[in-house]
């Protein structure tokens, strides 16, 4: 999850939100993009969670990694939950249960992307073995309990675990229990926005199935293809899903703006102290009404935190967060942006996905939404599998990075990077598929293999 910010910058009205979403756009020669990956860690011997504190502990790990990286800590009053580099190299934070997520710079190549990640899992491994700590590559942890789960010390999560079963069964699964892989992506106009937004809502669950990699929970199948994509159908319906207004008439920042506000609030962040505010209201905020400070209106630090607590498919910011995926192993983390980047940085790449994308009406949109976690590249969308769905919308996808014509030092362009979804919609067997595979077969119906066979090197 996003780190908080302190930007004491006063909001006086309405459109200063939508402004400051307008703000994003930029022209097509400063297009970055930046990954997001997490990863579940656990102690290599004992295949037991990782508690935050204690010398072989989540805390230790950061420290070791701040030793060799020259990252700069984040604190949580007296924790620490998080590094950044100083160079604007990205950031190291924490999520619920121990998840360890690098947000990466922004970079223009998914080369660099790719380097980036090599260097970090090379930082994280070395300090791992240090501490007897290993991450896995799956989706979801595949043996813990939720009680069996650690808690990272983040005033945020705090409030969130209070309030998410109040509005869903499965909310703290997802705090405690999931990982993900996201790419952040620029856009160049509002009109540009709206395509990009819609392509890739539309599109989101068939990289929910060529993603699919968490079909264990609690040591056995739990029946799905993806049960972390299945976990945000009962999360919080108030600040998920697929946003059907967004393919409204009139679309554009005002009308995610006035969504946007109008989703529940967490907390009100003032200083280093969270004010528990969670199931109230930012218009009323906006307005000076807002009951834990009477008569304040919001800075727009409180705009920025209010949306990185929004959780729908595909997120707005200043860039648009594509958020179907599970987490995986080193190519599919760089598969991911390699497939939205194809889509979405090439004009005629993205109209053509388009063609395929506004095919789907609201019902059928929902639907695949629905389905896809238990079914994967299985379900059946107008007469055809998703499979056959993906075979097209990847030709695409290496269309668009061709046309990029980004090369490495070696002179191969960018889609080398879609390699493993071509071999999952070859074969038809997501990650899922394999690992399912392994269970009932060499792994002899046992999760414990998946801590040797399933980790990051």
């Amino acid at each position: 999850m996003a780190r908080d910010t302190s930007d004491t910058t006063p909001i006086e009205r309405r459109d200063d939100l939508i402004h400051y979403l307008e703000e994003g756009s930029k022209p097509r020669d400063s297009f970055r993009l930046g990954t997001e990956h997490e990863k579940i860690p656990f102690r290599a011997r004992t295949t037991s969670p990782i508690p935050y504190e204690g010398t072989q502990g989540i805390e230790a790990l950061l420290k070791v990694i701040q030793d060799r990286s020259g990252w700069v800590p984040i604190f949580d009053r007296d924790k620490i939950i998080g590094l950044f580099d100083e160079k604007g190299g990205g950031a190291i934070s924490l999520e619920p249960g121990g998840q360890f997520e690098l947000s990466g710079a922004p970079v223009e190549t998914l080369h660099e992307t790719a380097a980036e990640l090599r260097a970090h899992l090379d930082h994280t491994h070395a300090a791992g073995n240090e501490l007897n700590i290993r991450f896995l590559t799956l989706g979801m942890s595949p043996l813990w309990t939720r009680e069996e789960t650690p808690v990272m010390p983040k005033g945020r999560y705090a409030i969130m675990t209070r309030y998410m079963p109040k509005v869903g069964a499965l909310g703290l699964d997802m705090m405690y229990r999931t990982a993900t892989v996201q790419v952040n992506l620029d856009f160049a106009s509002e009109a540009d926005m709206v395509k990009k937004l819609r392509v890739s809502l539309a599109l989101q669950p068939l990289a929910t199935a060529l993603f699919a990699n968490s079909p264990f929970t609690e040591g056995t199948p739990n029946g799905f293809q993806s049960f972390r994509s299945r976990i945000w159908l009962d999360t919080d319906p108030a600040r998920t899903g697929m946003m059907p207004f967004a393919f409204e008439q009139g679309m554009g920042f005002e009308r995610y703006v006035d969504w946007a506000i109008d989703v529940p609030m967490y907390f009100i962040k003032r200083g280093e102290t969270y004010l528990d505010v969670a199931g109230t209201s930012f218009r009323d905020f906006m307005d000076g009404k807002h009951p834990a400070l009477p008569g304040e209106k919001p800075y727009l630090s409180d705009w920025v935190n209010h949306l990185s607590t929004i959780f729908p498919e595909v997120r707005l910011k200043r860039y648009l967060e594509m958020r179907g995926a599970d987490a995986g192993p080193e190519p599919m983390l760089n598969a991911l942006p390699a497939f939205w980047v194809g889509l979405l940085y090439d004009d005629t790449a993205l109209d053509a996905a388009w063609d395929v994308a506004k095919n789907l009406d609201e019902r059928e949109r929902l639907i695949l939404r629905r389905d896809v976690p238990s079914l994967g590249l299985k379900t059946n969308f107008k007469r055809h599998s998703l499979r056959e769905i993906g075979k097209e919308i990847l030709k695409i996808a290496r269309f668009g990075l061709e046309r990029r014509k980004r090369l490495s030092a070696q002179g191969q362009d960018e889609t080398e990077f879609l390699a493993p979804l071509e071999r999952i919609l070859e074969t038809g067997k997501t990650q899922s598929d394999l690992l399912l595979e392994h269970y009932h077969g060499p792994w002899k119906r046992s999760i414990t293999p998946a801590f040797s066979d399933c980790v990051f090197d």
